[in-house]
């Protein structure tokens, strides 16, 4: 009896403190650029995930590589099935911790690194991406911008195609996050 009792003190008592830590949004902006002198190449899509714990400082991000939208549908179809495989690797994740001591209930602008595994194209690489956080009345907003070599992920770029594509993409990330 005394555990039943416990865990429903626990459910109506510490929940909400649990809760609490959690911000999450499933509309985030990720971009990225390509620029070679024969021809630029430019994607984004605002259906990233994201979950930051701030009582841990875990920070993870889960993009579906589908999502991108290209200026040209031709682009768009390489870009799926010849460079990212899609259909093999679906997604592109972050999972890692923010390294800075941040006062999340203090309202301001930090520049913060988190470090973790930056998995692309089914390869996973140990990054540490910096950006700024804003803390904001109950909500948070991270902005972060970081180059991807191709050959960190082992993202194979046709010798015909190869003077079109840049080695090293420019990525920027913004996410908005709510309570969950």
């Amino acid at each position: 009896m005394q555990h039943f009792v416990f865990l429903i003190f626990i459910a109506f008592f510490g929940l909400p403190q649990a809760q609490n830590q959690y911000f999450s949004t499933s509309t985030g902006t990720v971009s990225f650029f390509s620029k070679t002198p024969v021809e630029d190449i430019s994607a984004t899509q605002s259906s990233a995930s994201s979950v930051l714990n701030t009582g841990t400082k875990q920070l993870a991000v889960q993009i579906n590589i589908k999502q991108f939208k290209f200026p040209n549908a031709l682009m768009q179809e390489h870009f799926n099935e010849n460079y990212m495989e899609s259909e093999k690797y679906p997604t592109a994740t972050f999972d890692g911790k923010i390294n800075e001591l941040i006062d999340f209930a203090k309202q301001g602008k930090y520049q913060v690194t988190a470090t973790g595994k930056l998995k692309i194209h089914g390869v996973e690489q140990e990054r540490t991406l910096s950006g700024t956080l804003e803390v904001g009345q109950n909500k948070f907003i991270l902005d972060s911008d970081f180059v991807v070599a191709l050959a960190d992920h082992k993202i194979e770029i046709p010798k015909i195609v190869f003077v079109k594509i840049a080695q090293k993409i420019q990525v920027k990330l913004h996410c908005e996050y709510l309570p969950k």
